[in-house]
Formats: structure tokens, sequence, C-alpha cells
């Protein structure tokens, strides 16, 4: 009964997710470029800004989720650590891979990627809660989940000079040209 309820709560999160996320890539825009707004969302069309997208809304559903069931299961943090690090880490390598290949990237394959991403991190998340995969490992996943809180935070205002945060629009990259 209780992966019957977990699972209900996951594929909650994962519409959650996709919908908050799909919105969240216009915030910055829709709120007239308020800096505290773009700091949980898309600021510019990096690849960085956009993982925002998957992060924040994980996260936010992670707490709410944790207040209604996560308690019961040691490795909650843990599972949704490593989750939103899975999720990340496909969208990161499937984009760069799929334009790699072909030259370009194209609105609805991104689209698709942002969809796989959250759904790998769902599935990564669920599994590892399931399977009792580091119990005691409560600590390490709060580490990790303020480790990314840090850096999205930090790398929208003081973006490293590198590919993953330049926008391919302006040039700029966090605030600056945003």
């Amino acid at each position: 009964m209780e992966n019957k309820i977990l699972k209900r709560w996951e594929w909650v999160g994962f519409i959650f997710v996709l919908a908050l996320g799909s919105l969240s890539h216009f915030f910055y825009e829709w709120s007239g470029e308020n800096r505290i707004i773009g700091t949980f969302s898309a600021v510019n069309e990096s690849t960085w800004e956009h993982l925002k997208l998957l992060f924040f809304p994980m996260l936010l559903f992670t707490i709410i989720e944790y207040f209604a069931i996560g308690k019961k299961y040691p490795n909650f943090i843990f599972a949704k650590a490593i989750g939103i690090l899975s999720g990340l880490a496909a969208i990161i390598v499937l984009f760069y891979t799929y334009t790699g290949i072909i030259g370009t990237n194209i609105m609805i394959a991104d689209i698709l990627i942002f969809v796989i991403g959250v759904a790998i991190a769902y599935i990564v998340s669920y599994s590892i809660i399931i399977k009792g995969i580091c119990n005691e490992c409560k600590g390490l996943g709060i580490f990790l989940i303020l480790l990314m809180l840090v850096c999205f935070l930090l790398f929208t205002w003081f973006a490293p000079q590198i590919g993953l945060f330049k926008d391919p629009i302006t040039g700029g990259y966090g605030f600056i040209n945003a």
C-alpha cells in the first residue's frame, strides 16, 4: 500500500515539475526582468539557466512531498538529491550529444529532453527509495541539495565564462546581457 501511495506522489510530482518548469521558463520575462524572480527561473537561453526548470520545481515539490510522506522513508532526501542530479545530468548529456551531432538545436527536441530529464529524476529517486539504498545518507542528501542550490543561486549572478553558461542568442552569461 505504501508503494502505491509513493508512486501516486511521484506521478503528481512529475506532472507538477513539468508544468511549473515549463511556466518558469517565462517567469523572468513576465516579471519585467525582476532579478529576484530571475534567481529562481531562467534568465537567458543558456543550458545552465534551463536546468533551473527542473531543479527549482522539483526542489519545491520535494519539500511538499517530504512533509506529506517522505518522513516515512529514511533515504527520501538522498533519493531526491540523486534523482535531481540524474535528471540534470541527463539534460546536459542529451542536449550536447544531439546538438553536437546535428550542429544546431530544435525546440521540440529540447522540450522532449526536458521531459526525459524530469522522468529520469523521478524514476531514479523512486527506485532508490523503494530499494532502500543508502538509508543512512540523509545528511549527504541535504548536502547535495544545498550544494546544488548554492550553485544555481551563485551562478545566475556570477556565471563562469564557459559554454554551459553562455546564452547562445546574446552571448551573455547569467544576468549579464540577460
